[in-house]
């Protein structure tokens, strides 16, 4: 049975007292308090980022259904991604999570997981586009500059700062903040773009069809009517029809330019 991947969501507020001057010096201390730990927490080294993002994939993996070796969803990911075992360097790892939404994302270390809701809907070609989309945002580097950000930003900044170059002993509140950046990062439509240009170059160089992900972006398009889960990944890939019509139009250019024959679907 497949359930929904797990998420927790955390709110704060800051109060500010607008004020007697005791609370404007104590919010001063707070505030130059706060620039210090942004900027000790700015010195992050690539082997604690490596550490917190390989934190949040175990808890992510930890606490949502990973399908085993011989499942059938898992046997298909495998023979699908045979041969491409790295990118730029990068060692990649695929895994199914058998959960209802319908998402698919790559993490800066190389970890890749897709969803079984996903693997419903798509045919191979289409799969491996949108696997090879993905890995182009770990290539380029958004998706290690979008988990840095939450890492500065959000629910474990203060303990992060606060380690002296160590790394810091997160929360399970903390790590499933992080695991939730990590499954739905948003990125800027130049970002997109970029992936989507790497993405080919990356399906090229492992000798896959390029095809695919421009026929998972149409089907993404056509797909007007249908649950919350399933409209969650469109949201998240594409900000607008006319955007999406756009990058379609030049990864079809590309692969007419490159000569390849588009699957049967």
């Amino acid at each position: 049975m497949k359930t929904s991947v797990k998420k927790i969501f955390i709110a704060c507020a800051l109060l500010i007292a607008p004020t007697m001057v005791a609370n404007a010096q104590f919010n001063l201390k707070k505030a130059i308090g706060g620039a210090a730990k942004a900027a000790q927490a700015l010195t992050l080294t690539d082997e604690q980022m490596a550490a917190y993002v390989k934190e949040s994939v175990d808890w992510m993996d930890k606490n949502n259904p990973v399908l085993p070796e011989d499942d059938p969803y898992t046997q298909r990911l495998r023979k699908l991604t045979e041969g491409i075992t790295d990118a730029d360097g990068i060692p990649l790892n695929f895994k199914v999570y058998n959960v209802i939404d319908v998402n698919a994302f790559a993490c800066p270390d190389g970890s890749v997981r897709v969803f079984s809701s996903l693997m419903d809907i798509m045919n191979d070609d289409e799969l491996l586009g949108i696997i090879g989309h993905e890995i182009g945002h770990v290539i380029k580097r958004h998706s290690k500059n979008a988990f840095k950000t939450q890492l500065l930003t959000g629910a474990a900044k203060d303990a992060i700062a606060s380690t002296n170059g160590k790394v810091a002993q997160l929360t399970e509140s903390q790590l499933g903040t992080l695991g939730e950046s990590l499954v739905n990062a948003k990125f800027s439509q130049k970002q997109e773009k970029e992936a989507d240009d790497c993405g080919y170059d990356f399906l090229v160089s492992k000798g896959k069809n390029p095809w695919g992900m421009v026929m998972s972006f149409e089907k993404f398009l056509n797909m007007e009517q249908g649950s919350g889960a399933k409209q969650s990944y469109i949201s998240k890939m594409f900000s607008s029809h006319p955007e999406t019509k756009a990058r379609i139009e030049a990864m079809t250019k590309r692969c007419n330019k490159d000569g390849y024959t588009r699957p049967t679907e």
